[in-house]
């Protein structure tokens, strides 16, 4: 079966594809009620980690658990052994990812609508992941999607599958004119917008701007501050389980919202407090103003210097679990006007558009950008300075049905090699990222045939940099997969000795 999986950070969402249709699929609770989701939580049983539905009954009754995951792997330190601590109990984050995912493949096959799937037949995934994910967060998703079973048949930014949903479901809001979309998508842990050209079903991504730690939860961190302020008292006031609670009753008491709720009734500790809902509003507008801000670089500027939707949107397509704030579509139609349109499905938009890409004959292509520029700094003057070489622009388009590759080749001017591959968002006049420059991982490669015949008894660190002048010929081959992971490969021409390394996995 091919499904759109859309792993968030409260909620999984999975849409399925089946004969040209698009169907959230639904799941049973503990209680049999159904869901069109999975939450996206970790409770501890003991010495067992039970994660979805039942963990969610532990977490009422006061069981150690961790939510919001997801946000874990956003921070580019992040690696596969990366740990996170949970009731004195250190866990690692890939295997927390993967047995995650192993109870919703789980749950798809025993306890939901599509739950007639054969054992023999596969689960063939497009899944999901942000806009502005670092390379290290792509590569854990991949690795955790294909230990917990799951066939994952492409990685698509978020942003974009909305895109996919416009397009299937308005596509005659289209016209010569106007031929873009802009995607506002607010998650529960993340924020992206992307600038969408479409074209029949041809879509192509102009651009896209995200923040990885902007998403619903925070508006329930606005919401509990409310009631604290309420009540008189503050975070250090409570106890961790009471903070645990409180963060779980704002967030019902957000999802529950309606545009005629005027007053919000919460618990903190001991005492029942009421919010009016045009305060916990008013603490929201910088959380919004942010979303705006971020998306900024998308906008047309008008004669006065303020915002608005360029002439060739058709529309703001407003997607994701946190938009389902009513202020949120509220705010951005005061501001954008008319052409501001929430999806109907709005938390489940990037899981059908997710389907659509996993459905062969649905048509639809996608033409992404990195997001995210990929460089390297090189030894010069034997090893006593550096230069920096920009080899992947962050503006490159790669596709999601075929991989994209650059090759370089040179005589080598050193012994030895050492490649600080970066990261970057943007580059000085000069050429040298600024700004947001993150390591992406380093490789060493021996140069000098004596060197390269050492094999692993090879002990690089002990190796003086010099200058050898005309040294072999060298092939770099860097290749962005459909994914949007990169892989080098270097390769000594003359000899044959090849170093590679997908990047962000270390």
């Amino acid at each position: 079966m091919r499904l759109g999986v859309d792993f968030g950070t409260t909620r999984t969402t999975v849409a399925a594809a089946d004969r040209g249709n698009y169907p959230i699929v639904a799941f049973s609770d503990v209680d049999d009620d159904v869901c069109e989701y999975i939450p996206s939580l970790m409770a501890l049983d003991g010495d067992h980690r039970v994660y979805g539905f039942d963990a969610v009954e532990l977490a009422r009754q006061g069981a150690p658990h961790l939510r919001s995951f997801k946000r874990l792997i956003s921070d580019p330190a992040v690696t596969s052994e990366t740990t996170v601590r949970v009731d004195r109990r250190d866990i690692n984050v890939l295997t927390l990812l993967t047995e995650f995912l192993t109870y919703v493949a789980h749950e798809i096959r025993t306890n939901s609508s599509v739950s007639q799937i054969p054992d023999e037949e596969p689960l063939e995934a497009v899944i999901g992941i942000p806009a502005h994910a670092y390379s290290a967060q792509r590569f854990l998703t991949l690795e955790a999607f294909r230990a917990a079973g799951f066939t994952t048949l492409a990685m698509i930014n978020e942003p974009s599958a909305a895109g996919f949903e416009y397009t299937s479901r308005h596509r005659a809001s289209l016209s010569t004119n106007r031929q873009q979309i802009l995607v506002y998508d607010l998650g529960g842990g993340t924020f992206d917008a992307s600038l969408v050209s479409v074209e029949g079903t041809s879509h192509e991504i102009l651009g896209s701007h995200g923040n990885n730690l902007l998403g619903g939860d925070d508006f329930d961190q606005v919401l509990a501050q409310c009631a604290l302020a309420a009540a008189g008292a503050t975070f250090a006031d409570l106890s961790d389980s009471d903070m645990d609670d409180l963060l779980e009753q704002a967030r019902d008491a957000k999802e529950a919202l309606t545009p005629q709720t005027r007053r919000i009734s919460l618990t903190v500790g001991a005492r029942d407090v009421t919010v009016p809902v045009a305060d916990f509003y008013a603490h929201c507008i910088d959380l919004i103003d942010s979303t705006v801000e971020t998306m900024k670089p998308l906008l047309a500027i008008d004669s006065e210097g303020g915002e608005e939707l360029g002439p060739h949107v058709a529309g703001l397509y407003v997607v994701g679990g946190g938009s389902q704030l009513p202020h949120v579509l509220r705010e951005l139609r005061r501001r954008f006007g008319r052409r501001v349109h929430r999806s109907p499905p709005t938390a489940a938009s990037t899981a059908i558009g997710l389907a659509i890409a996993a459905d062969p004959e649905s048509g639809f292509t996608l033409r992404e950008q990195l997001s995210r520029g990929v460089g390297v700094f090189r030894e010069m003057q034997s090893g006593q300075m550096v230069s920096f070489d920009p080899l992947l622009d962050a503006h490159l388009r790669v596709s999601t049905q075929d991989s994209v590759s650059v090759t370089r080749r040179y005589r080598a001017a050193h012994n030895i090699g050492w490649f600080r591959f970066v990261e970057y968002t943007a580059t000085d006049d000069q050429g040298v990222p600024r700004g947001d420059v993150l390591p992406y991982g380093e490789l060493i490669f021996p140069f000098a045939r004596e060197l390269q015949d050492m094999g692993d008894a090879l002990d690089p660190h002990a190796v003086s940099v010099r200058r050898t002048e005309d040294g072999p010929l060298i092939e770099e081959k860097y290749t962005v997969d459909r994914h949007g992971i990169v892989h080098v490969a270097i390769t000594d021409c003359d000899t044959g000795y090849t170093v590679s390394q997908s990047l962000g996995s270390k």
